[in-house]
């Protein structure tokens, strides 16, 4: 479906993409996964024709995207991260009006039902919240029914509930045999989603496999055991693989002593680390997304706000030594 050779970008000079080969399966999800600025979103802006003084080969259905004429363009949608919408015209008015620029398209209010925006559809764009143009441009890519979708962060800034309606759809999407594409830094989505993934760093390629075969070629799976030992809960973690080694576990399984076992195993995010040295999030700090996914005549009504810490290594030894500084 999509194959990419040797494929070089630079711009006044500056490398973005270099030397990167991989191919897309028909009816897969495949997953670039980085931190900004790793060039994701320029590979995308090849792959969709945006971009053609590349160097190297990329083919989408067959033919080289510097060759495409415009006809590619019924068999692919796009979703990029910021919304390509006409303010001044309705949800509904704006899937018609991008509908008629295809020789097909899917009904208009079906898309609008499944992403939460029927009741919306007679509102002027510029009415929505953020959260709301995220989701109507996701389904103005799926307007013309394509047969390849090209998303670039598709859950961001959408809460919980939201997040997860996208998600079916890809899933859905994916289910129907469509081809699809996708850009993020969620771990979380990528496991989720993504058949295959490709780790991206400074517009290199650094490791390309499912999910799992990258978490069990680089994480070994570890169990926590937690136990009594004069009087007071302790905890301990081995390796899966060496727990017939560990003596103090075999000694506490024995004497019957165990309080509880969990078995654990590396996160994406854990073996993107491991692989490219960098990391998808800040090294600490707090995150916080101001929502809001409804409005009335009397303005926004529904204000959800997202907090959520990324705690490094560093984060941690921090708490660790404010706590013994606290208590001495």
């Amino acid at each position: 479906m999509i194959t990419v050779k040797n494929l070089s970008f630079s711009y006044t000079n500056r490398p973005f993409i270099e030397n990167m080969s991989f191919e897309v399966k028909k009816g897969e999800i495949f997953g670039f996964l980085g931190p900004s600025g790793a060039g994701k979103s320029t590979l995308q802006k090849i792959l969709t024709g945006l971009l053609t003084n590349y160097k190297g080969s990329v083919k989408v259905n067959g033919i080289e995207v510097k060759n495409h004429n415009n006809s590619i363009y019924e068999e692919i949608g796009v979703d990029f991260e910021f919304p390509s919408l006409y303010e001044k015209l309705t949800a509904r008015e704006n899937l018609r009006f991008f509908a008629s620029l295809y020789k097909k398209s899917l009904n208009a209010d079906e898309l609008l039902k499944s992403v939460g925006l029927l009741q919306d559809a007679d509102k002027r764009v510029s009415d929505f919240s953020k959260g709301m143009k995220s989701r109507l441009n996701f389904i103005k890519a799926l307007i013309h029914d394509p047969k390849i979708l090209f998303l670039d962060e598709p859950t961001l800034g959408l809460d919980p509930s939201n997040a997860r309606r996208m998600k079916d759809i890809i899933l859905k999407q994916k289910a129907m045999g469509k081809t699809i594409v996708l850009t993020t830094h969620n771990m979380y989505d990528a496991t989720e989603l993504c058949d295959r993934v490709a780790f991206i760093v400074d517009g290199r390629l650094q490791a390309l496999d499912t999910p799992r075969n990258l978490i069990m070629a680089k994480g070994a799976s570890t169990i926590l055991y937690t136990y009594l030992q004069d009087g007071k809960e302790k905890q301990s973690e081995v390796a899966i693989n060496r727990t017939a080694e560990d003596e103090l576990l075999q000694k506490l399984l024995n004497e019957n002593r165990l309080l509880s076992i969990h078995s654990s195993e590396p996160t994406l995010n854990e073996i993107f680390v491991e692989i490219t040295g960098r990391r998808l999030q800040r090294e600490y700090g707090l995150f916080c997304a101001v929502i809001s996914e409804s409005s009335t005549n009397m303005g926004f009504t529904s204000f959800i706000c997202f907090f959520q810490f990324y705690i490094s290594p560093c984060f941690l030894h921090f708490l660790k030594h404010g706590e013994k500084k606290r208590q001495s």
